[in-house]
């Protein structure tokens, strides 16, 4: 039945449609913060619904067949950003079973024992003994927040990432180390990958793509700084790896709010291939080369979780 909707809703050749799913960490366990944060088990599950209902594609592969108009009927693409090292330890082995290729979009910054800011919030919040903690001396527009329970710890850590998100890189910087400090925790430091993680991935024959150095907020960002987050991320990918890397994502990726023309044309420029944003919709023949929507499932179960897909299948972009 899945089989046969998706044949309909997905048509090989010129009126092809590719689905190209985002997922960014895989955890060995469910999350008691995060309860919904995608786990091995639900990802293996996953992983055999995808493998039974889609023609799988290695990204750069599937980039080229739309471009001749030549992409298979169900076709679909895999995708994991920002690098993190479950990403190898977890995922890998999963995709691996199912015969899955997915490609991965690296933060260069953060490979070798970096940890991404918003991480940083996280853990310090998750580690800390205190059952609450009063932000508003650092005067960004935080307050005072209870961390009593999981829902309570929840709650303050969606509300000051809301706030965080958006300050000045630098300055965003120095208050999640603030934060950290008045929490009087000490934070890991082996979450994302490592090179040598990195090459097995690729050695694995998964795709390696490429999405800044530090995950700017690219908007925020002066011309200069954008062209040397986009420039310097390929170039230490492609010597990490000795071949060439022309797929990029934008970091957190909604157009307006995230990354803007300015941003795109820089992309272009640089001479990748094409570049994905965080829009739903499927990929068509019709859809920019350098704007090309990606979605993220959420459903847990088999029906739902096809449900979802067709809606998104309809939505062409």
């Amino acid at each position: 039945m899945w089989r046969t909707a998706f044949s309909l809703a997905s048509p090989g050749g010129e009126r092809a449609r590719l689905t190209v799913l985002i997922f960014h960490r895989v955890l060995a366990r469910p999350d008691p913060l995060f309860p919904d944060e995608m786990h091995a088990e639900r990802f293996d599950q996953l992983c055999g619904w995808i493998a039974r209902w889609f023609r799988v594609l290695p990204l750069d592969e599937a980039v080229c067949l739309r471009a001749q108009g030549r992409l298979p009927a169900r076709a679909l693409a895999i995708t994991f950003d920002d690098g993190y090292a479950d990403n190898h330890d977890v995922a890998l082995p999963i995709l691996r079973r199912h015969g899955l290729n997915a490609t991965f979009f690296i933060a260069t910054g953060y490979l070798d024992g970096g940890r991404m800011w918003n991480d940083s919030l996280i853990e310090a919040l998750r580690a800390t003994s205190l059952s609450a903690l009063d932000l508003e001396p650092l005067g960004v527009g935080l307050g005072r927040y209870a961390l009593g329970s999981l829902d309570e710890r929840r709650v303050a850590i969606q509300a000051i990432l809301s706030v965080v998100k958006y300050l000045e890189p630098a300055h965003r910087l120095e208050v999640v180390g603030r934060i950290a400090q008045l929490a009087g925790v000490t934070l890991p430091d082996d979450l994302m990958m490592s090179s040598d993680q990195l090459r097995a991935m690729r050695a694995a024959g998964m795709v390696i793509g490429a999405h800044t150095v530090n995950h700017p907020i690219l908007l925020k960002l002066p011309a200069e700084g954008m062209r040397q987050e986009i420039r310097r991320s390929r170039d230490t990918l492609q010597q990490l790896l000795d071949e060439p890397v022309d797929l990029f994502a934008y970091p957190n990726g909604k157009p307006g709010v995230d990354y803007d023309q300015a941003a795109v044309d820089i992309v272009r420029a640089e001479g990748f291939a094409a570049a994905f944003s965080t829009v739903w919709g499927a990929v068509s023949r019709q859809s920019d080369d350098f704007q090309l929507p990606r979605f993220t499932p959420w459903d847990a179960g088999r029906s739902r979780f096809g449900l979802r897909l067709l809606r998104n299948l309809a939505g062409v972009a």
